[in-house]
């Protein structure tokens, strides 16, 4: 018996320790741990870097903190906040075009608190958090009194709900009593909710700190609202008082310019002709001119307006060369305001085309600034624009429908020289064209451009395929000529038809005429377009006009 007491003992004591360790580890399992972050390490900044959030949500970019001023990325500012302000890199300039103003912003300008608008930091251009807040409807809340400085943006201006903690509570890192404690906060102190669980919410503090607590501290709502005080710029438009029924003049010369008249005799309704006499010639700015002072003369005479087309086809232009300068752009459009005086111009109409990607930032604010300078003549501003497609996207159709008179469909080339045989536009292409380019435009500044003209396309016995362009009335002399049989396609909307030949092969043809024309005015009709452009004077015959008109005679 003596010895079964000191066993039973030694085994109450084992089995006190086993408890006591498996205690030990279940407290270290589910004990909240009080373990503290470091501010620096858990948001990733130091010095005068600034931890950005938008719309609560950390961002990987970091905004600088100088001049007793917060400065965001404008990459970053332009992506998400207002893709207006223009960064020119190789001249240090931030360019911002409002509707009747430039201006040219530099390390040396100042805003309202005296601060500089910009400031560069290596390789990066930064905005100050006033200059956006003029310019953009957000709200910036800075918090810089802390080591650790950050800064949040919010884009709405819907309330907010807060929630009061009803405990002194530890906002976490993560979910779960083992996250780190990013903040303390107390009782009666205010949250507001990102994403709520029974268990665990993240919230934002008022001091500027995201992490979670548990859901039983939420207490009661508070809601909280905002007033925006920023007003929209307003974009005046130009806009004739009737569709608009234009027709594109090809001039290669001076002498071109003396066909005019004879040109416009078969026509009927047409109230804008736009001759090409802006070719870009380098990458400086420069540029030929075939404009002709008689012509617009004679042109408003018979109650015509002209509107002088630009475009960029020359080999010796790149595009994104040449529209990355402000001080090239300025020329440029100073250059085209000389005309537009000189020659009493109506209009201005772009036709820059096969844009690289890394032209987009530098085209769109070309377009910004031309249309200020428009804007201040009164004299309208017209883009053309390829069939919205994902290639194009970059073109920024809604952009250019908010600061231009007139958006133009290129509502052709759905099949072009060097590639697949087809339809130089299709009825579904065309409609495509129209109901991609009004997501982005409003209707009454779109017109539609219609062709005068369609493909010959011939496919030689050894499989190669070429084509030739014809206008309406030389096709018809082709389709004539070689006793072509056509047949009415309905998912095209246009006549085919086909030969082959013994030593050429075969040859194709999706010929425009009356009734596909009529068809694609039937849609700028009951879409209520502005109007229609054709492309070009002369390929037409007379009879053509009768289909092709928007305005009641």
């Amino acid at each position: 018996m003596k010895k079964v007491v000191p066993l039973l003992l030694l085994v109450g004591i084992l089995l006190c320790a086993l408890i006591g360790k498996l205690g030990y580890k279940a407290y270290l399992k589910y004990a909240p741990t009080k373990e503290v972050v470091e501010l620096e390490e858990f948001y990733g900044v130091s010095g005068n870097e600034l931890v950005l959030f938008l719309d609560d949500e950390r961002q990987e970019e970091t905004g600088i903190f100088q001049s007793s001023q917060v400065y965001l990325p404008v990459a970053w500012v332009d992506a998400h906040l207002n893709k207006r302000f223009y960064w020119d890199a190789g001249e240090q300039l931030l360019v911002y075009a409002l509707p009747e103003e430039i201006l040219y912003m530099d390390g040396d300008t100042r805003g309202d608190s005296g601060a500089p608008v910009v400031t560069v930091s290596g390789q990066e251009a930064y905005v100050s958090a006033e200059t956006i807040t003029k310019y953009t409807d957000v709200r910036i809340v800075p918090f810089v009194k802390d080591e650790v400085k950050r800064v949040f943006v919010d884009t709405g201006w819907e309330a907010d709900e807060w929630r009061v903690l009803t405990k002194d509570t530890p906002v976490r890192e993560k979910g779960g009593v083992k996250g780190r404690i990013v903040v303390q906060e107390t009782a009666g102190a205010k949250v507001k909710v990102l994403s709520a669980s029974d268990r665990w919410s993240m919230v934002r503090t008022e001091d500027g700190h995201v992490g979670y607590v548990a859901g039983r501290r939420l207490g009661e709502t508070e809601s909280m609202t905002y007033i925006s005080t920023f007003q929209e710029p307003v974009y005046t438009s130009l806009s004739m008082d009737q569709k608009i029924c234009l027709a594109f003049h090809q001039v290669t010369s001076p002498e071109a310019n003396k066909t005019i008249q004879k040109l416009l005799q078969n026509t009927k309704g047409v109230n804008v002709v736009a001759p090409t006499w802006f070719a870009l010639t380098d990458n400086e700015g420069g540029y030929a001119s075939l404009a002709d002072k008689a012509y617009v003369d004679d042109l408003h005479s018979q109650g015509i307006q002209v509107w002088a087309l630009i475009d960029n086809f020359s080999q010796d232009v790149q595009t994104e060369v040449l529209l990355s300068k402000t001080s090239t752009r300025k020329k440029l459009i100073d250059s085209l305001m000389q005309e537009v005086d000189t020659y009493g111009l109506d209009g201005l109409n772009l036709d820059l085309e096969g844009l690289k990607e890394t032209a987009a930032p530098h085209y769109i604010q070309f377009i910004r600034e031309l249309s200020v300078a428009c804007r201040k003549k009164q004299v309208v501003l017209s883009i053309d624009d390829y069939v919205p497609a994902p290639y194009n996207a970059f073109y920024d159709r809604k952009e250019q429908g908010i600061v231009a008179d007139y958006v133009i469909i290129m509502g052709y080339d759905e099949h072009y020289s060097g590639g697949e045989a087809g339809p130089v536009a299709s009825y579904p292409y065309v409609k495509a064209g129209i109901e991609g380019t009004l997501e982005e435009v409003p209707k009454e500044k779109v017109i539609d451009a219609v062709p005068f003209y369609t493909r010959v396309w011939k496919e030689d016995l050894d499989g190669n395929t070429s084509s030739d362009a014809l206008g309406i009335s030389d096709a018809r002399a082709w389709v004539k000529s070689n006793k072509v049989s056509l047949s009415w396609q309905e998912e095209n909307g246009l006549f085919y038809g086909q030969i082959m030949d013994k030593k050429e092969g075969k040859k194709e043809i999706w010929m425009e005429e009356e009734r596909s024309l009529g068809l694609k005015m039937d849609l700028i009709r009951e879409m209520d377009l502005a109007g229609v452009a054709c492309w070009k004077l002369g390929f037409e015959p007379a009879d053509i006009w009768d289909v092709v008109k928007v305005n009641a005679e």
